[in-house]
């Protein structure tokens, strides 16, 4: 399997662990990762497209340009770069007059959207292509965790551009998960936002904030162990944002949060400087003192 490797703003600026995880478990998935040189921001949907959605399909095509021309599909770890740059393709498929229009902008760098290629999330990778019973027979390093599963917003909707078994009430994250050792523990308000996207953490720290701690209690007081999530952005907001609760609340969680390729990776045996976990702001110790089995890549 061979996929362009897009990794937005949010993983190269703040989590570069994040990248370094997904390059080493790829090949043992047996996926081939192509850079993208020169790829810009998505860009955010929930602010791009929001104020001039030529503007947002323009910057999304070309970036989609740019796989197509590697000749292969994308592959992405954060779930608004996932949302916007399959939004984007499917309506540019679709809807010929936008095609034009954005062909038009992009005559003057030379570059023209085809709708060559596809764009998928990496958890969408390993439950459709690699499937959960391959999977199972790679754990080398079972995870015996309760685990808040966070979905993210952009993954699972708008229903019209997602391809998943229910938008409501999915499942296939919570068997990624558990099929590597751990139990997805049920908590309230488990398909809530985390408070980060469509620009509230920007213009709206202080609501973003208290969603976040809201999220956080209730995986709390559910008996959760850690946090996994499969996006980015999610990432940044439950682990930096339990730095800030701290400071600005005086409430102190210490949950330690793992993005799914990082969760995948100490179950296939990886060490965890070779998941970047020590970058994280919250501290995986308590995690990697529950694992069983000693390390052994």
């Amino acid at each position: 399997m061979q996929y362009a490797l897009f990794l937005g703003c949010v993983i190269p600026n703040r989590y570069p662990g994040i990248e370094l995880a997904m390059r080493n478990v790829a090949p043992t998935l047996g996926i081939e990762l192509k850079d993208m040189e020169g790829a810009s921001c998505c860009p955010a949907p929930g602010v791009f497209k929001s104020f001039h959605q030529p503007t947002w399909l323009a910057l999304a095509a070309r970036n989609l340009i740019i796989a197509e021309t590697l000749g292969t599909n994308i592959v992405t770890l954060c779930n608004g770069c996932y949302g916007s740059l399959k939004e984007a393709n499917e309506i540019l498929k679709m809807d010929s007059s936008k095609r034009d229009e954005v062909n038009k902008i992009l005559r003057d760098l030379n570059k023209e959207f085809k709708g060559a290629i596809d764009v998928k999330h990496f958890v969408e990778v390993v439950y459709s292509e690699i499937g959960t019973e391959k999977l199972r027979g790679l754990v080398k390093k079972p995870l015996n965790l309760n685990v808040a599963i966070q979905y993210g917003c952009h993954l699972l909707k708008p229903t019209k551009y997602r391809k998943v078994e229910s938008t409501e009430r999915p499942k296939f994250l919570d068997e990624l998960v558990e099929v590597l050792g751990s139990r997805s523990v049920p908590y309230r308000d488990k398909m809530m936002c985390c408070g980060a996207g469509g620009g509230v953490k920007a213009s709206n720290p202080d609501v973003s904030l208290d969603m976040a701690k809201e999220k956080l209690e209730n995986m709390r007081d559910a008996g959760a162990e850690c946090i996994v999530s499969p996006c980015a952005f999610c990432h940044l907001q439950f682990d930096r944002g339990q730095v800030d609760i701290r400071n600005k609340l005086g409430v102190d969680f210490n949950i330690p949060v793992l993005h799914y390729v990082q969760f995948l990776g100490l179950a296939l045996g990886f060490a965890p400087d070779k998941l970047g976990l020590y970058s994280n702001a919250i501290p995986v110790d308590s995690v990697l003192k529950k694992l069983e089995a000693p390390i052994v890549a």
